[in-house]
């Protein structure tokens, strides 16, 4: 018999237990986290030196290991029971708690795992509880203690009886939020798919063309956009139509009425630029014969687009700075303060993450434009809209200039082939060169001129790097090769040295001022390359120093996409 001392401090002792794994079990809806964590504190608070929860699957049916303390992973492994097999089995089938006083005696008592297997020259109990809610039974709590002493085992299955329903509500509760969110995300995407075709047709803008996937996920952004006050940031490569997105918005949004007023940040210089947006009073300079309002009172009340805002200088970034925080300025030459409500739509070829990092950038006016930002994608990344932007800028060249042109598929393959680094600008400016310089009404695939060896992109990007290209050869000759340059015949696959792994691929060397390669990783190499050899692969290969082979697969493992002209 325990003394009253005793029965006291295990009553102390149950009841921070208690505690604990209600704290537990309270703070996360991960039963499998908190589930470990509560065995431990039972586990350590009552000195079990074995203790598991054993769960119903979904699937099988079968009763399983969900969470233990003492047993390795290969037990849990192994601890499967079919439904009123052993004692785990019966516990659940029958919903009554079981304590085996002696597992050795007990012949019902089945070890799956190997773990609560009867001990040497020790007497070894087992006591089941139910995992028991209103509805059900989920699964049970077993625990392993030694019989030594004055052990109760009653007091034992009292604490894991209470343990118990508490484990059960949060199986429950887990098992309800995971059928709600399951469910939830079956009817979201059944909706999903509903509101597709919908959302195709009225996602739509009236000034920019595009049916892909990417062009439809910027229709959606710019109609969420257009309707606040938030400023815009546009972000893309250039001639990716940052502007007609930007009218776009403006004639979406409740200023339509007023005006839309653009600037191009990268064509003025800081003091013009300064002029240009807050205006100046008369005789703040030589040539101010008259005051003058600059573009943010001209757009009072309406939208201002600051073209390339990733070009201003470190001192004019301020300076917007404080008319965007403020919504007043002074004019140049003036004391006085001019207070404006404009809504401000920026755009940006530049990478104004890393600008900021190298301290090239504001970071405060770089939160300040960043409010919503939407990316549009290159040309080469949408290829589905060049048949409509095909169609629509060859409709208007025959309306201006009373033709009647049309284009084949061919023609048409060879433009939805092309890389197109210029974006739908270069497009433009190919379609209305083929257009005017053919004869006849039909545009043909050998009409344009990269099917003649005189592609502008490729004269603009690549022909005058030339000189880099030869300097860098000299800077870095392959193995067992002169330093002045490759021999005839250096663009057979089977002249070039071998020299390992291309994921080895050494950097060329470069001096102050030379052209070199970048130095961040693999990727940008190979990009550098490709473009100092006009994407040209052989050349490429001799400049990297691998063979054309091994430079192959470094572009398919980077997945860089090899550029045609």
């Amino acid at each position: 018999m325990l003394s009253r001392a005793t029965h006291g401090e295990r009553s102390h002792v149950e009841l921070i237990t208690v505690y604990e794994i209600c704290r537990i079990l309270g703070a996360s809806l991960d039963i499998g986290r908190t589930f470990r964590a509560a065995l431990n504190v039972l586990a350590a608070h009552l000195a079990l030196p074995r203790v598991m929860v054993v769960l119903r699957g979904r699937d099988d049916g079968l009763l399983s290991v969900h969470s233990s303390v003492g047993l390795s992973r290969e037990q849990e492994q192994r601890g499967l029971w079919q439904h009123g097999e052993g004692v785990i089995g019966h516990v659940f089938a029958m919903g009554m708690p079981v304590v085996v006083p002696d597992v050795a005696q007990a012949p019902e008592f089945i070890d799956r795992t190997g773990a609560f297997s009867a001990q040497s020259e020790q007497m070894m109990a087992f006591v089941v509880v139910p995992l028991k809610t209103d509805q059900a039974v989920v699964g049970v709590l077993a625990a392993q203690r030694e019989v030594v002493g004055g052990a109760r085992l009653s007091d034992d299955q009292r604490i894991l009886t209470m343990v118990a329903a508490l484990f059960a509500q949060a199986a429950a509760l887990h098992e309800a939020v995971r059928d709600e969110h399951q469910r939830l995300q079956l009817e979201s995407s059944r909706l999903q798919k509903a509101l597709q075709p919908e959302r195709r047709g009225r996602y739509a803008l009236d000034n920019v063309i595009g049916v892909s996937r990417p062009m439809q996920q910027v229709f959606v952004e710019v109609h969420q956009a257009a309707p606040s006050r938030a400023t815009v940031l546009l972000r893309g490569e250039s001639g990716t139509g940052k502007e007609a997105v930007a009218r776009a918005i403006h004639y979406r949004s409740p200023r339509k009425d007023e005006a839309f007023i653009k600037v191009n940040c990268a064509a003025l210089t800081e003091s013009l630029l300064e002029s240009e947006l807050f205006g100046h009073e008369k005789g703040s300079f030589t040539g101010a014969s008259g005051e003058r309002k600059g573009r943010f009172e001209l757009a009072h009340g309406g939208t201002l687009f600051l073209d390339e805002i990733g070009d201003v200088s470190a001192a004019f970034q301020a300076k917007l700075l404080r008319v965007l925080q403020e919504r007043e300025f002074e004019r140049v030459g003036g004391s006085k303060p001019v207070k404006v409500d404009v809504r401000l739509i920026c755009a940006t070829n530049r990478d104004l993450e890393k600008m900021v990092q190298r301290g090239e950038y504001r970071a405060d006016l770089y939160y300040r434009i960043n409010v919503v930002s939407i990316t549009l994608p290159p040309l080469r990344e949408r290829r589905a809209d060049i048949p409509p932007l095909v169609a629509h800028f060859l409709d208007r060249y025959n309306k201006e200039n009373r033709r009647q042109l049309k284009v084949t598929p061919e023609a048409m393959q060879v433009l939805t082939s092309c890389y197109w680094p210029g974006n739908v600008r270069e497009l433009e400016n190919c379609i209305e060169r083929t257009a005017t310089m053919v004869q006849g009404d039909t545009i043909r695939d050998l009409a344009f001129p990269c099917k003649q060896n005189r592609c502008l992109t490729q004269t603009l990007h690549f022909l005058e790097k030339a000189d880099a290209v030869a300097a860098v050869a000299k800077l870095a000759p392959a193995p067992g090769r002169p330093a002045h340059g490759p021999r005839a015949g250096d663009d057979d696959a089977d002249a070039m040295t071998p020299i390992g792994p291309v994921h080895s691929m050494p950097p060329s060397p470069s001096r102050d001022g030379d052209d070199g390669p970048p130095a961040e990783g693999e990727r940008e190499r190979l990009i550098w390359a490709m473009e100092q050899c006009g994407w040209v692969q052989a050349k490429a290969a001799r400049l990297l120093r691998v063979t054309p082979r091994q430079l192959g697969y470094a572009l398919q493992k980077n997945r860089i996409e090899v550029r045609k002209f």
